[in-house]
């Protein structure tokens, strides 16, 4: 028997195991799919991460119904926290949602593959280098795609800056209007305060190769994390120039500004 077989006979429940096999990802005959998707990896992560969700982050989700049951659509969010909490928390929620669950696949920095083991795993448990190639394809594929258009800026942020978000990349935008799909804007709260930095030694961080080295707790902090899923924006595919395809991703911003001042209102401390 394999470390994953054994893995899978001992950690995963038969409820959790017909809830994912509920879900269509369409795999070759070994469990995986063209960008390294393995569906036992899946079950083994999210029966590992269950009391991680429930009972660490005591995660609450609203509007978690505007995600479409089928088709492409892109949740983009707010982005925070030093590691990648945030969209494993997004995905977490929504295979577990009783309706029409779904396992998204998560856009990740060019950094994250370049880790030795890291990339690999990132791969089969759904996540995706954030290429536009990467994500055109997968929405024609009729994915759900998380992704952070804040990227660096947002995760590698200071706590004297939390919940100020980021300049946007228009690129998400572009897509939806080329692949006709709805974006679900989402607004994290909690995830700002699972490893506030308070410094990024930059020298170091260009000396390693790497985005920031930031001076933060060594450990991740048991933060209230609240998930405010808002309502679907459409944009029509129109030839826009440079400028007004930005507004149509202010227009998203804005709407992720507010779900973040929502959730900051519905909280009732950080560890609440």
């Amino acid at each position: 028997m394999s470390l994953k077989s054994f893995l899978k006979a001992k950690l995963v429940s038969k409820e959790l195991s017909q809830q994912l096999d509920k879900i269509d990802k369409p795999v070759g005959s070994l469990g995986y799919d063209p960008w390294g998707f393995n569906t036992d990896t899946n079950k083994i992560v999210l029966s590992l991460f269950s009391n991680i969700y429930h009972k660490y982050f005591r995660v609450e989700t609203k509007g978690i119904e505007n995600v479409p049951d089928s088709g492409p659509v892109l949740i983009i969010a707010n982005h925070s926290g030093q590691l990648p909490i945030d969209g494993t928390l997004i995905g977490y929620a929504l295979a577990n949602r009783k309706k029409a669950p779904r396992l998204p696949r998560a856009m990740i920095e060019r950094f994250f593959p370049t880790v030795p083991f890291l990339g690999n795993f990132l791969n089969q448990v759904g996540a995706v280098l954030g290429d536009p190639d990467n994500c055109a394809k997968m929405l024609e594929n009729g994915e759900a795609i998380v992704a952070f258009p804040e990227g660096i800026r947002g995760s590698g942020k200071l706590y004297k800056d939390r919940y100020q978000l980021q300049r946007f990349g228009n690129g998400f935008v572009h897509l939806a209007m080329k692949h006709n799909t709805p974006i679900i804007p989402v607004g994290v709260v909690g995830c700002e305060e699972t490893i506030p930095a308070f410094a990024d030694i930059k020298p170091l961080a260009k000396l390693l190769g790497i985005p920031y080295v930031p001076v933060a707790f060594p450990f991740v902090l048991p933060a209230k994390v609240i998930l405010n899923f808002g309502k679907p924006i459409n944009f029509s595919n129109e030839d826009l120039t440079e400028e007004q395809v930005t507004r149509r991703v202010e227009k998203v911003k804005s709407s992720i500004n507010d779900l973040i001042a929502k959730g900051l209102e519905e909280r009732e401390g950080i560890f609440q």
